[in-house]
């Protein structure tokens, strides 16, 4: 290709671009690109590097907070004050198209990449959670997706050596043939070794570090700025190919030079690569860089300048060496088995120049590539679906007549079912640090050298996005920081992996406009700024848009790491308690799709009970009178009591509940069963400290009802002494255990 292709419009238009893009290039340049210079522009003006379709919203966020070490926008990733000179650097990143087409490989390097992005910060990675979205595990490619998607996330977890914790699944037809795969990536970093993305220091060397460069991945920024067509579903060449082990020494090396003070800068090759990396460090320290391709290690003959600069290629780093101190990093890379040349040099004149044996072919503002990207006010309107779809009629809905049948295919959907069988293929690396990995709310690491821990959680769903987008995206976040009280932490900060469809269609900018006004009117209600994410437009398959899906990744402290709690019910004779009150609404449920067959409602939430239902439950928490908490979500109540029964196989207990307390002619007996209304939390306690937890709920003003007693081989669910539900929890845990396993050996 080289600079042989005539960069005209309609080659900028093969690339992406528009007209108006092009001339502006122009405009910037004040002269025509090559064809060079116009692939890097293409690349570096996607929605993937850009966020052109989407940045200008992004002022809604809160970003600040005293807790915020590192904002949103800053660096690769956030960084969030953990106390004792401790950070917690997070992220989550979206690898969606290419999981479409190369499952394995894609979902493998999607957390290579978010690994990347966290130690270039200097932070050492400490949890890995993975938010997937799949179609029907009936259909027989959606079953090779999720279980190639299983193993890629597997091997490079497990080969980096990076403890897998959490996340969640969801199933539904609105992703069939467009995936979502979000790696969440969560790493420990000291406030002294917080390194930055900056090319600093004129004159300093600048060092090509990691595995040589191939022709994987060409283009991928683009790929991913685009919809998925039956022709680029078989596209495997914008998919880059990781190596786990060479991931795992680059980590180390790159951690050792950052603690040892020889770091000026450091970028991850991620999207768009060699370019993205070169003129984001020039950019953000306003400097130039000048880099010579020709010195670029590779593994393929007769790569362009273009190629090079644009190739994918995996566990790759750009690095700014202290000037006088590149022995000392060179012995570091040798010592680590990691290839590392000098490309170029940073220089004064504030440009992006590359060479090719010492002849200039791409020559570009840093700032033209990134600060000077045009930004878009996308039309948006009012989906045509979302009058009918709101529209749900109580009466049309037939309660069941066996409500045993009812939860058990409930705990035999795959969106509810345990994700047990997917998450053994994980190993748990630092099983003295993992307190709770998958299977609770939120996930528990401990913060070595304290007595404190992490808690983390991913959530969103997409259901309730598609019926109603603010209230959806504010349920997202209120649902991620339930899930880290009930484990005993306090919320402290998200980061955000919005997944949408394409936002050149007006409904489905409507949908991403209110899911980020809805995500941030709930983190400045919680007091948990965004500091990180990724967008990711354009999942849709021939056959329509994906369910807007904001997923919600967040970061919680625990205090004190022994008093963390866990969803199941722990001893014999404790008492159940409700914290909330029960709704009489069935929107978005996956009962009323499973049952119904209807994707309909209009799912509410109150943040001000939200907020006070957290606080009376994290404050029961510390002060150590509750034994287990687990949030009311998919499913409902009934639900959450099956899963408090037998989320620990090898002690499940069961509960006798009476629901006369909450049952009145107000509320169905499916509504009070099956309803996934938000802002509830089932605890459980010993009898003596159940008047301290009514006290505690009084103080917040939290409606506290006494449901039942943990005991028992079964779930029995009475109303005025007759029996509703009544199953073992044998087989209510076979039921749960099984449901995946059985469809993916059909």
């Amino acid at each position: 290709m080289g600079n042989i292709v005539k960069a005209d419009v309609e080659t900028a238009k093969g690339l992406g671009l528009t007209e108006q893009e092009f001339e502006l290039i122009k405009k910037l340049m004040g002269r025509e690109p090559n064809f060079t210079e116009l692939g890097v522009f293409s690349a570096m003006w996607s929605e993937h590097c850009s966020y052109k379709n989407s940045r200008k919203l992004f002022k809604l966020f809160p970003t600040k907070g005293e807790q915020v070490l590192v904002g949103a926008c800053e660096e690769n990733t956030g960084i969030v004050d953990v106390g004792d000179g401790l950070g917690v650097a997070f992220k989550i990143e979206s690898h969606n198209h290419p999981s479409a087409v190369e499952p394995f490989e894609a979902s493998a390097t999607g957390i290579g990449g978010c690994l990347r992005d966290i130690f270039t910060m200097g932070a050492r990675p400490v949890a890995v959670l993975g938010a997937l979205r799949f179609g029907s595990l009936d259909n027989e490619k959606v079953k090779f997706l999720f279980k190639e998607v299983i193993r890629g996330l597997a091997h490079y977890a497990n080969t980096a050596e990076v403890s897998a914790v959490g996340g969640d699944s969801y199933f539904d037809e609105s992703y069939e043939g467009n995936p979502l795969v979000n790696a969440f990536v969560a790493g420990i970093v000291k406030h002294k070794d917080i390194a930055r993305g900056a090319a600093s220091g004129i004159g300093n060397s600048i060092y090509y570090i990691g595995g040589d460069t191939g022709r994987d991945g060409v283009g991928g920024a683009s790929f991913a700025s685009k919809e998925i067509t039956e022709e680029s579903g078989s596209d495997t060449s914008s998919v880059a190919i990781g190596d786990a082990e060479l991931g795992k020494r680059l980590r180390e090396a790159c951690l050792e030079l950052i603690e040892k003070g020889l770091i000026v800068g450091m970028q991850d090759m991620g999207a768009a690569g060699l370019t993205c990396s070169s003129c984001e460090t020039a950019s953000r320290s306003e400097t130039g860089i000048e880099i010579d391709v020709a010195l670029v290690p590779q593994r393929e003959d007769g790569m362009t300048p273009y190629e090079i600069l644009l190739s994918e290629s995996q566990e790759r780093m750009l690095a700014i060496l202290e000037d006088g101190k590149e022995k000392e990093a060179l012995d570091i890379f040798k010592k680590w088995n990691i290839n590392a040349v000098r490309i170029g040099k940073v220089t004064d004149d504030k440009m992006m120049r590359v060479k090719e044996n010492g002849v200039v072919v791409c020559e570009i503002s840093p700032q033209a590539l990134t600060e000077e990207a045009p930004l878009y006010d996308r039309e948006d309107k009012e989906p045509s679906y979302l009058k009918d779809a709101q529209n749900l009629d109580r009466k049309s809905i037939t309660e069941p007549d066996d409500f045993n049948k009812v939860l058990l295919q409930l705990l035999d959907s795959p969106t509810i079912a345990s994700k047990e069988s997917a998450y053994k293929n994980f190993t748990s690396i630092d099983e003295d640090e993992v307190i709770a990995g998958a299977g609770s709310d939120a996930a528990v690491v401990k913060i070595k050298g304290t007595h404190k821990a992490l808690a983390m959680s991913v959530d969103c769903n997409g259901r309730f996005c598609y019926l109603n987008p603010y209230n959806g995206a504010m349920m997202a976040v209120a649902e991620a920081a339930r899930n880290i009280v009930c484990s005993g932490g306090k919320p402290l900060a998200i980061t955000d992996g919005l997944n949408f469809g394409s936002p050149m269609k007006p409904e489905n900018y409507w949908q991403f406009k209110k899911c980020i006004e809805g995500l941030s009117s709930a983190c400045r209600a919680l007091e948990t700024p965004v500091v990180s994410g990724n967008v990711s437009f354009y999942n849709e398959n021939p056959s329509g848009a994906i369910d807007p899906t904001p997923i919600v990744g967040m970061i919680g402290l625990i205090a004190d790491v022994d008093k963390h709690v866990t969803q199941e019910f722990k001893k014999e004779g404790d008492v159940i308690v409700l914290l909330g009150k029960n709704k009489a609404d069935l929107s978005g449920s996956e009962y009323l799709y499973l049952f119904h067959n209807r994707k309909k409602g209009n799912p509410q939430i109150d943040m001000q009970a939200e907020m006070s239902v957290q606080k009376a439950c994290l404050e029961a928490i510390e002060s150590g009178i509750i034994n287990s908490a687990h949030d009311c979500s998919e499913g409902g109540l009934a639900v959450n009591l099956s899963e408090s029964c037998m989320s620990n196989s090898s002690k499940m207990l069961g509960a006798v509940i009476e629901l006369n307390d909450l049952k009145n002619n107000d509320i169905r007996m499916d509504e009070l069963l099956f309803g996934e209304s938000p802002s509830r939390i089932v605890v459980s306690l010993n009898k003596d400290k159940v008047e301290l937890l009514e006290k505690t709920a009084r103080k917040h003003s939290v409606a506290c009802t006494i449901l039942g007693k943990a005991g028992g081989e079964n779930l029995t669910v009475k109303n005025n002494q007759e029996s509703i539900i009544d199953i073992p929890v044998k087989e209510l845990s076979n039921t749960w255990r099984n449901a995946i396993p059985r469809r993916l050996e059909k």
